[in-house]
């Protein structure tokens, strides 16, 4: 492959792993896409593709389809075990951020509620929301009439709508100043006070640090407070299973603010939280090392903000 060809793939890297990245919700599974999608481009006969971006778009999203329709995705989804992989603010996959619906769209909260959506219901409302693609592209990117586009956006839309916890944006620095109150009270076991800063439809869910078979899940303000007290308050047991006593910061992940936990740079858990209305409406607990390699790289290569405890 010539090198004119080559740097016409790397101009769309970026795009099309953000895109895979909606659409799967793993950082790894969407370098994976993207590098095939390479592969295609080189064995392609690229003087008959008349707009490689257009082309490479398609690919893309085709490869990323085959993915959540395969046998092994829809068991991992079904099983009850899956969750996002959290990106760091600053990440290049987390792509376009200017509009309040593209940065909805990739954070931890929209991308489970994604889920409940067909493949190619989840594929026509992440080209239409977060890339801006007009109907009649999308059309053609799926195979499906422009109609079909467009009812397939107007369902995702209502039901993203309809189970999401969130209103309108807060700004970060009104989110930050919850989470730290949020924080201060599960620290100090102040269940009450955690209990009043919960919407009344907050709902929890944590993957155990990986040791559980399934996610847990909460769902009522006093489950979810007793379990955020619990969650945070230190023992030795929990230390030994960290591999020390983390340092707790607070930094955006995927847009939303989090709580992040780090031993010797090297995080070994996060919480995510949706806020809205001035109270917390979800929280998103990570701890999977697995799920952590890419915010675990990104965090040794940053600078992050002095941890609100210094030694948990």
């Amino acid at each position: 492959m010539d090198s004119a060809a080559i740097d016409r793939f790397e101009a769309s890297r970026g795009r099309l792993a953000s895109l895979a990245y909606r659409l799967l919700g793993s950082a790894a599974d969407a370098e994976d896409a993207v590098q095939d999608a390479f592969l295609r481009w080189q064995a392609a006969d690229r003087e008959r593709i008349e707009v490689p971006e257009a082309w490479l778009t398609k690919v893309v999203t085709n490869l990323c389809l085959d993915r959540l329709r395969s046998a092994q995705a829809r068991h991992e989804r079904a099983a009850g075990d899956w969750l996002p992989e959290p990106l760091l603010e600053g990440d290049p996959m987390l792509g376009p951020a200017d509009t309040f619906e593209q940065r909805e769209s990739v954070s931890l909260a929209v991308l489970v509620l994604m889920e409940r959506l067909s493949p190619v219901e989840r594929a026509a409302y992440v080209l239409r929301e977060a890339f801006s693609y007009p109907h009649a592209e999308i059309a053609g990117i799926l195979d499906i009439t422009e109609s079909a586009s467009q009812q397939h956006v107007h369902r995702a839309r209502r039901r993203v709508a309809a189970e999401r916890r969130g209103g309108d944006e807060v700004d970060p620095a009104s989110a930050r100043r919850i989470v730290e109150e949020f924080l201060a009270a599960a620290t100090s076991g102040r269940t009450e006070r955690l209990v009043a800063m919960l919407t009344a439809d907050a709902t929890a869910v944590s993957d155990g640090a990986g040791l559980a078979r399934r996610l847990l899940r909460y769902t009522t303000r006093e489950r979810i407070a007793s379990f955020v007290r619990a969650g945070f308050k230190p023992t030795p047991a929990k230390r030994r299973l960290a591999g020390g006593s983390p340092a707790i910061h607070i930094a955006l992940v995927n847009g939303s603010p989090a709580v992040v936990a780090v031993i010797e740079n090297r995080v070994v858990g996060a919480v995510s939280f949706q806020v809205t209305g001035g109270k917390v409406a979800s929280l998103h607990g990570i701890a999977a090392a697995h799920r952590l390699a890419r915010l675990n790289e990104a965090w040794q290569q940053h600078e992050p903000d002095a941890p609100v405890i210094n030694a948990w």
